[in-house]
């Protein structure tokens, strides 16, 4: 589990896009392709080296029902196993 003080980073040489073919958001990135649901596009989207992951649970809350950080935290936890994503703290 990451901690909700982590500040998490998207990784080098990892893009975030729009895939029209499967009109979903996607990560690509070296080892594949990950295809993302809206609420985890808005988490990757917010992993900007600035905010804490209780800081992006507190921004998701003012968008979506029902926002827990622990959620957030274990979404982070799986973006850092699939190196999506690094973590400062």
């Amino acid at each position: 589990m990451v901690a909700l003080d982590a500040v998490p980073h998207i990784r080098r040489g990892v893009k975030c896009t729009y895939d029209q073919i499967r009109e979903s958001h996607v990560v690509l990135f070296p080892e594949g392709v990950l295809v993302l649901n809206e609420t985890a596009a808005s988490v990757v989207a917010l992993c900007d080296g600035v905010r804490s992951v209780g800081e992006i649970a507190l921004s998701l809350g003012d968008v979506y029902a029902g926002v827990e950080p622990e959620d957030i935290a274990g979404l982070v936890a799986r973006l850092v196993e699939r190196r999506v994503v690094d973590v400062d703290g």
